[in-house]
């Protein structure tokens, strides 16, 4: 009767109507914001669907293109990677080729669609081969003997030159000096200072993030937004890691969706699947980014 009196029974009764109202709101929210990711998911594979179709269809166009004027279909001669005392072996060898002067052209290609004149002069219809391994250094000598592209781990800027032997530095291709290495994931972090193929110091962590939602729990939304946050804080943990490292150079390795925080920062970064704990992970990272692609034209 005081609830009554005092007015408490309708105020009671309409925070109750208002709490209903809010949950509801709620279900409507999340169940909108779900339809919404499935939505945007559903569009992004119908663009990567389309997108790979129009490269299949470009494909198709250039070779009937090709065959319609009788000319062969253009592809590598060899492709191999090189590391250790394989790739030793042949960068001794493009460095002891000796042409006339201005008979030997090197150029790093950044950008496959943006060919140097020098580069598309030098190997002729072969040049849509540099453009296809590119970022990648391009060789050949006027005699044709030598046509090799290589894509070096740490990458000079994008020049071409003509002179009587290849230009170009062992450390674009080979551990030089002194330098850091850090393999970075969505749940790992792994760091070693180097001098040459020696390291001399590691430092590692992983952090376990949630990785299924179950239901009667959070909402999808606040799960996701729960593991977003999640790998911020172990990212941030990895930058801090980064700020009291040693060594002028850093290169990053690792998980291509996170390598992007960390682009200002490093000298060279580079996707690799190195997965495990954090110390045997950082050894196969450092073996994969020190490996070269090398292409023969």
């Amino acid at each position: 009767m005081l609830d009554d009196l005092l007015g408490r029974t309708e105020l009671k009764a309409r925070i109750a109507e208002l709490e209903d109202e809010l949950a509801s709101l709620e279900q409507r929210l999340e169940g909108a914001e779900r339809r919404r990711k499935d939505a945007v998911t559903e569009k992004q594979e119908a663009q990567r669907r389309a997108n790979r179709l129009d490269d299949r269809i470009a494909q198709l166009e250039d070779e009937v293109d090709r065959l319609r004027a009788d000319e062969p279909a253009l592809s590598f001669r060899r492709e191999t990677t090189l590391s250790g005392s394989d790739l030793d072996e042949v960068l001794s060898r493009l460095e002891s080729v000796r042409t006339g002067e201005e008979g030997s052209l090197s150029a790093f290609v950044a950008d496959g669609s943006d060919l140097p004149v020098a580069v598309r002069a030098a190997f002729g219809e072969r040049a849509a081969l540099v453009a296809r391994a590119a970022p990648c250094l391009a060789l050949c000598d006027d005699a044709g003997l030598v046509s090799v592209c290589l894509r070096p781990p740490v990458q000079p800027a994008p020049f071409a030159r003509w002179d009587e032997r290849f230009t170009f530095e062992r450390a674009w291709f080979q551990p030089r000096g002194r330098y850091t290495l850090a393999l970075v994931r969505s749940d790992l972090f792994a760091m070693g200072v180097y001098e040459g193929d020696r390291r001399s110091a590691f430092h590692g962590f992983d952090s376990t993030l949630k990785s299924q939602h179950s239901k009667g729990g959070f909402s999808q939304a606040r799960f996701e937004r729960l593991r977003d946050e999640q790998i911020e804080d172990h990212l941030d943990r990895c930058r801090e890691a980064l700020e009291e490292r040693e060594g002028e150079r850093l290169f990053v390795v690792g998980e291509r969706s996170v390598l992007g925080e960390f682009a200002d920062v490093a000298d060279a970064t580079a996707g690799v699947d190195a997965t495990g704990e954090p110390e045997p992970a950082l050894e196969s990272a450092w073996r994969d980014f020190w490996t070269v692609q090398l292409r023969v034209l």
